[in-house]
């Protein structure tokens, strides 16, 4: 079952988040890399520039989330993550499907760390296109507010 969630969740939706962004530590560059990777004081202020977080639940337990923001002409895919030990099991799959279907109308973009890639090859099996590292820069700077860093070392995907 997905659902939306708010604010109130910030404590569920950290949980979700930090243990499965585990999977990055070692991929992402040690400057860029944190524990928590995100704080709560992160997540509210992502909740109030108005990202919409929503939920997967497995036996009552929540145990995937990802959002979405829309910024200028577009949508953004923010914070999608599965516990580690539900990944591969179609969570993630459900969730995206999920929001592409809330938004099919829209240009949707996701941005991910160059070398997480798996993260890449799972948005590429939903028809999301990678765009060249130019392009990537440009729309990291257009849409995103991240640091040159990060703006480095990442990469932006679209479906249209």
């Amino acid at each position: 079952m997905i659902k939306e969630y708010k604010k109130t969740d910030t404590s569920k939706i950290l949980y979700i988040i930090n243990e499965a962004s585990l999977k990055y530590k070692g991929i992402i560059p040690d400057d860029c890399w944190k524990e928590p990777y995100m704080s709560e004081q992160e997540l509210v202020g992502e909740f109030n520039d108005g990202v919409c977080m929503y939920g997967y639940h497995h036996n009552n337990t929540l145990i995937g989330v990802i959002g979405v923001q829309e910024v200028k002409d577009v949508i953004l895919i923010r914070h999608a993550y599965t516990l580690s030990s539900y990944q591969g099991k179609g969570v993630g799959s459900a969730l995206l499907e999920y929001l592409l279907k809330k938004n099919k109308n829209s240009r949707l973009l996701v941005g991910t760390w160059k070398n997480a890639t798996w993260a890449i090859q799972f948005y590429k099996k939903f028809d999301f296109i990678l765009h060249t590292k130019e392009e990537t820069a440009l729309l990291l700077k257009k849409y995103w507010n991240i640091p040159k860093k990060q703006i480095e070392n990442s990469v932006v995907l679209e479906r249209c």
